[in-house]
């Protein structure tokens, strides 16, 4: 073998060209064979996808460029399924994004990605993308979590109970009806199976019946039996209205009867084209280039280990002959490039551009108003079930206004009782806030979820920022009135039915606001551990100049003062507590010298008193919703900064391609 595998190199060598295929009549033949079944059909209806000449780069560090994909060419057809297989690292999922159009600002792509024969952006539901990591709200049964996405991703002219018999259909359709009422579950819960939270996403995408499915290691965590169920159902999605859908699959080690199930097969190296074309054709070529697939190995193994050069320095893994994997994989990409077969791939492109056909409509949708109550009532679900988004800080704010209420009990009106009352209510609106930072966690979960479901077209920022927002002012208002009463009436603040609405609501707007702030810190830093790092030293600068531990008058003025302390949310929440507690209270010395609460804040304290407490209390509200807004204008512009910040950190005269791009073609 070794002498076999080492002739056949030296072969290649001399000759150099795509003599050393003796079988191109029969690659030719077979390549015919699956070319016809939708090309020369004109009735057939679905999406042809094509891409020549695709490079993939991203920077290098040295002010160069490193290639992750080289020139790569190849096509999806219509009722077939393409395999995009390699060892890890060799570009695979780098390709599948390239032509579902998710690749980060951080890359640069070049070449020409043709659908239909048009240069054209994938529309909402012709389309899907499942990708690896199974991002589904935990908290959710699979009934849940498929019938919500069902509603928002339908349109209303689909009445409710039809889109509940396509949720239950399509669970049927992937074997989850027996665990159709388990919650997804995940590290702090346990839950379904690892392999059937990927049957829920693979669930989840294809509720639209999309013509187009890419798939991101379909398999992945899943045994073989599973794996074979999952990508049988997918295979058998050929027909859905009518129309054949094009499925394409990152695909890292499938097994002999998965492997049988693919049409056509890209087998990469290095972002480099090992071979494209019928995967009946596949073992043909590695055999008549010197490395036939042992007849009790499965091709699919064999390929990925002849070109796998990860392990060179592993002997057991070597070819044997002194050919290397470097030269094994040089002599296939060679091979293929100048082969009848490369040919081949060149016409059937050549064939589908000239079919040109209609540009993709984009499916309709839930509207915006019906997104906006399902997020909510989905939220709030997974809000009430998950204990750490705001059950602990509720056990956390009782236990706390139980031991303020208690070291404060009835704190009197005397002289002693002014700096006690401040101290008090300076800590409770600032425990209440940094507490908040604690849900950080929960929520960076979310904006995983909205991540994906946004990237697939399911709903916009805004209907996400409304449903979360409503669905949470319950759960604050709850933290807010119970610590909130429990501190009031305990330790005896000023009574009054105002004066308690005002102390309640001041907390409410307190919480809600530093909930909007984490969610600006979310959509920046989306690392919960770097999130909660960043978002408590925000507070904490905001809480250090809100004028309590430094007095107005005593701050000094550049760049502490202003602007600082006037955009510290904590200095419109003290001051207004401060006015509540102290305006119209009446304080006596030991001397018996009687001191009004308005000389205390304004000498005292130093309260600016040219303006009520509902002043404060309005700007807190002006803030909280300004934060919101912000966090929609930061996601919205990251959407929009993306290309040019590829265009920045690529400049375009350093390549020599065309920029791909999905507006009608001109040639």
């Amino acid at each position: 073998m070794s002498s076999f595998l080492q002739l056949q190199a030296n072969d290649y060598e001399q000759d150099n060209s795509s003599k050393i295929l003796p079988t191109n009549v029969e690659f030719e033949s077979t390549f015919e064979v699956e070319a016809t079944k939708s090309v020369e059909n004109d009735k057939v209806e679905g999406i042809f996808l094509t891409w020549e000449d695709l490079w993939v780069t991203v920077s290098n560090g040295n002010n160069g460029r490193k290639p992750i994909l080289e020139g790569l060419k190849g096509y999806a057809k219509p009722g077939q399924l393409l395999a995009i297989m390699g060892p890890s690292g060799c570009g695979k999922s780098t390709l599948l994004d390239a032509l579902a159009g998710r690749l980060g600002s951080k890359t640069k792509q070049t070449g020409k990605i043709l659908i239909n024969g048009r240069k054209q952006a994938l529309a909402y539901g012709t389309s899907a993308y499942v990708t690896e990591d199974d991002t589904i709200l935990n908290t959710l049964t699979v009934r849940e979590a498929v019938y919500y996405s069902a509603q928002l991703q339908l349109p209303d002219s689909m009445s409710k109970l039809e889109k509940q018999e396509r949720a239950d259909f399509i669970i049927k359709e992937m074997g989850l009806q027996d665990s159709i009422n388990t919650r997804i579950g995940g590290w702090k819960s346990k839950g379904i199976s690892g392999g059937q939270k990927r049957r829920v996403s693979i669930c989840i995408e294809i509720l639209t019946h999309p013509r187009l499915l890419f798939l991101d290691e379909p398999t992945s965590g899943l045994d073989s039996a599973a794996s074979y169920h999952v990508m049988s159902r997918i295979s058998g999605l050929n027909k859905k209205d009518g129309i054949q859908m094009t499925i394409i699959a990152s695909i890292h080690q499938p097994s002999n009867v998965i492997f049988r199930l693919f049409h056509n097969l890209c087998l990469l190296s290095s972002g480099k084209t090992v071979y494209f074309g019928p995967v009946s054709a596949a073992n043909k070529f590695f055999s008549s280039n010197g490395f036939p697939c042992p007849s009790l190995q499965s091709p699919s193994d064999h390929f990925v280990k002849t070109i796998n050069n990860d392990f060179e320095e592993d002997p057991e893994k070597g070819l044997g002959g002194g050919l290397s994997t470097e030269e094994a994989i040089h002599i296939l990409v060679k091979s293929y490039d100048s082969s009848q077969i490369s040919h081949q791939v060149q016409k059937e492109l050549y064939q589908i551009k000239k079919r040109v056909l209609d540009t993709m409509e984009k499916k309709r949708h839930a509207d915006f108003l019906t997104q906006c109550l399902i997020l909510t009532r989905r939220s709030f679900v997974n809000m009430y079930r998950e204990a750490g988004y705001y059950w602990l800080r509720l056990l956390i704010y009782g236990a706390l206004a139980l031991s303020l209420g208690t070291m404060f009990f009835h704190i009197g009106s005397s002289s002693e009782s002014i700096q006690a009352r401040g101290s008090l209510l300076v800590f409770v609106v600032t425990f209440l806030t940094f507490i908040t930072v604690c849900g950080f966690p929960s929520f960076v979960e979310d904006m995983k979820v909205f991540e994906r479901e946004r990237l697939n077209g399911h709903y916009g920022v805004t209907a996400f920022t409304i449903g979360n927002t409503l669905s949470a002012i319950p759960f604050l208002l709850l933290m807010s009135l119970i610590p909130g009463t429990l501190v009031y009436y305990l330790v005896g603040l000023h009574q009054g039915h105002e004066q308690f609405v005002y102390f309640i609501s001041m907390l409410f707007i307190s919480v809600f606001l530093v909930e909007g702030l984490m969610m600006i810190v979310a959509s920046m830093v989306p690392n919960f551990l770097m999130g909660i790092i960043i978002g408590t030293g925000i507070l904490g600068v905001m809480m250090l100049d809100g004028g309590f531990y430094r007095l107005p008058s005593d701050i000094p003025k550049p760049f502490w003062k202003y602007p600082l302390h006037y955009i510290s949310l904590h200095k419109y929440a003290y001051q207004g507590l401060f006015k509540n507690e102290f305006q119209g209270l009446i304080f006596t010395s030991s001397n018996q010298v009687i001191v009004s609460g308005e000389e205390i804040l304004k000498n005292f304290w130093q309260m600016e008193m040219n303006y009520s407490k509902w002043v404060d209390f309005t700007i807190l509200v002006g803030m909280a919703l300004v934060y919101r807004i912000m966090f929609l204008i930061i996601i919205k512009s990251f959407e929009k900064l993306k290309p040019i910040v590829a265009a920045i950190n690529c400049p375009q005269e350093i390549f020599r391609f065309t920029k791909v791009t999905r507006s009608s073609e001109i040639d």
